[in-house]
């Protein structure tokens, strides 16, 4: 076994894999760029090499200074995470001269596997069913647009070297495959320096289910699959395994040829052969990840195996020590990613530090956070927007579903926007609770946006009650402070009103010999019990012995109360100054019309019209880039520039104005 490995990655998955080999016994190294220099993951090493500037092309993409680190610091093997070098050939070969071992699969599995061109071919000829389409390089946009109209559209353009949903465009239309073309091929080449592109056929209903292989060069066993098919822009949001979907026997059948391919290539490591599945349970090969999987926790969780220590133990050459009779699937698991996004402003990166930082707490086998950041940490524009992955895990999916709302409700970040109130929108959606998903789940589920009116619909009886009993709370803690104790003077009030945003809600609060709260609210008795004290950014508590959890910060005189992924403000008054807030006028917002503002921070990489030029709405107007993606901004009404305010290489913050209209 090695004594030493360095980690080639930053971030969660850096993290992760220190956990487990700190738990074997291995020491660990951590390489950084300049703005990781105070990551988590660097402090959790025992070890830690800086390797460059913040572009990832000028440090975690350096194969050279991967390499020195190694040699500087004696570390035997290289553990590449997902990502970055997880899947480059020439990473693997470079490490193998200089005698260090590679915590993966072969170069040439990788080389085969990493070129979806390739890796079709392969697959055809181990008998593992793939997608129809033009497996071949196409040159120039009317190649592009002719190869559609023969396989027929609707056609996913996708990147030869490409993974992570970039490169990556579905057309319909002629003019969206001469878009989608030039997207893709300009995409692909800046995420993975090869502009290579290919045609195939779009599955309509299409299920992503991929299963996870595991293999010593001798044994190769299938672990299950995942549910991936709940995905924005074809990149992931929430995991499940097993599938909903499939049969026993299905599972078998893609277990098997997903074993078959795995053998074809040599395999050695862990590695996940992707499956797309239609509405009649087909599958069609998708393509092999020659690496770890960000979702992964699920499958572990599933089947109680650590795959990154088999991951080093194949490394090391040691062999697997069970059979494929010997793999069970216990319970279910989900996965949800916690992005640093802004759901309500279409998903636009968000970046900045994270002021506050509170995970829910971590039950073995019940609930897992995967996490590269700690409080007071800086979500960068460099990388990738993911701050965390959250796990739940229990018998049943019902069981598993109703753990990872209330751990949502638990997950408390501030400083940066975040996409927990997509996903707990996406949880409470009576398709997704079935288990009715497809690929196309959130864009018809949420085909104008997501907006608040896309949020659970909640019972207003959880916050109105706490906040009366915080209320309450804090009236009995004034009354102390001030000498007017309740037993010997003045009463705390029992009859206040809740204003929650705009609605009042008359309450009766009285606290029992227990501590308990009685509270009669909107024609209704419940009983509150919490530990609640002072201070706390969450309040734990049981309604009507029903478990809740509301994220709760003080506001003025109010607060700001988070739950179920929505947000209200409540103030507790006496009823009649409930009256007088009722008649306050509101504020009109300005009128931002006239200006085209940046959705999010960013770098400001095209303007595409002059001043004086007559747009029309749709028309693309700048391209801005942040966290390793291309964002198309458009006209959304037709008008006349009046004024170009930034120019291209301009770093952008958000509502930054780019341009004026007339």
């Amino acid at each position: 076994m090695f004594d030493k490995i360095l980690i080639a990655n930053r971030g969660e998955i850096a993290c992760r894999v220190i956990k487990t080999a700190r738990r074997m016994g291995i020491r660990t190294v951590a390489v950084h760029s300049e703005a990781d220099a105070d990551a988590l993951h660097v402090s959790m090493a025992d070890e830690a090499v800086a390797i460059g500037p913040a572009a990832s092309a000028e440090s975690y993409l350096v194969i050279d200074r991967i390499v020195e680190a190694c040699r500087k610091t004696g570390a035997q093997a290289v553990h590449p995470g997902y990502g970055f070098l997880s899947e480059n050939k020439a990473f693997a070969e470079a490490l193998a001269a200089e005698g260090i071992a590679f915590i993966g699969p072969g170069p040439w599995a990788i080389e085969a596997m990493g070129d979806k061109i390739a890796s079709k071919e392969l697959a055809a000829k181990a008998g593992v069913s793939t997608v129809p389409g033009h497996i071949g390089i196409i040159q120039d946009a009317d190649e592009a647009v002719r190869i559609a109209e023969e396989i027929g559209f609707p056609v996913m353009i996708k990147a030869s070297a490409g993974g992570g949903g970039k490169g990556m465009r579905v057309a319909h239309t002629v003019e969206e495959a001469r878009e989608g073309f030039a997207s893709a091929v300009s995409e692909a080449k800046s995420s993975f320096g090869d502009e290579r592109v290919f045609i195939e056929k779009f599955i309509t209903e299409p299920r992503h289910i991929e299963i996870q292989v595991l293999s010593d060069g001798e044994t190769c066993l299938y672990l299950g699959e995942r549910e991936c098919s709940i995905q924005r822009r074809h990149q992931k949001v929430i995991e499940e395994a097993p599938s909903p979907f499939l049969t026993p026997e299905v599972r078998q059948k893609m277990g098997e040829q997903a074993v078959a391919l795995a053998k074809a290539v040599d395999y050695k490591s862990a590695g996940t052969v992707e499956f797309i599945v239609d509405a009649d349970r087909n599958f069609y090969f998708l393509e092999m990840n020659t690496r770890l999987q960000v979702e992964h926790p699920v499958t572990e969780m599933i089947t109680g195996l650590d795959l990154v220590e088999w991951m080093i133990r194949i490394a090391a050459g040691e062999k697997l020590d069970l059979t494929q009779d010997q793999v069970s699937l216990n319970g279910w698991s989900i996965e949800a990613r916690i992005y640093a996004e802004d759901p309500f402003r279409n998903f636009m990166p968000s970046i900045g530090r994270l002021v506050r930082f509170i995970p829910p707490e971590e039950q073995a086998g019940h609930v897992r956070v995967d996490t590269g950041v700690e409080e007071g940490g800086q979500i960068s524009m460099y990388y990738d927007p993911m701050v965390a992955k959250l796990i739940t895990h229990a018998a049943s999916r019902e069981m598993a579903i109703a753990q990872m709302r209330m751990a949502l409700d638990e997950f408390y970040i501030r400083g940066i926007s975040h996409n927990i109130p997509f996903l707990a929108s996406v949880m409470s959606k009576e398709r997704f609770v079935k288990g009715h998903l497809t690929t196309n789940f959130i864009a018809e589920e949420y085909p104008d946006g997501f907006h608040v009116a896309d949020l659970p619909p909640d019972d207003p009886t959880v916050l109105v009650t706490v906040a009366a009993v915080v209320h309450r709370m804090h009236m009995d803690r004034d009354a102390h402070i001030s000498g007017q104790h309740p037993k010997h003077e003045k009463k705390t009030p029992e009859d206040w009103v809740v204003r929650l945003g705009d609605t009042n809600h008359p309450v009766r609060i009285r606290m029992r010999d227990d501590g308990a709260f009685l509270i009669h609210v909107d024609d209704e008795d419940v009983v509150m019990q919490t530990a609640w004290r002072f201070g706390q950014p969450r309040f734990f508590g049981r309604l009507n012995d029903a478990p809740v959890c509301v994220q709760i910060d003080r506001e003025g005189v109010g607060y700001r109360l988070f739950h179920a992924g929505a947000q209200a403000r409540a103030v507790v008054m006496t009823a009649t100054a409930a009256g007088y807030a009722a008649l306050m006028p509101k504020k009109a917002p300005p009128d931002l019309s006239r200006f085209l503002l940046s959705p999010m921070p960013g770098l400001l990489v095209r303007v595409e019209v002059e001043v004086g030029q007559e747009v029309k709405a749709g028309e693309r107007l700048a391209v801005v880039e942040a966290m390793k993606m291309e964002n198309v901004l458009k006209a959304e009404r037709d008008g006349t520039v009046k004024s170009i305010a930034r120019e291209p290489g301009a770093s952008l913050a958000v509502d930054e104005v780019i341009l004026e209209f007339e």
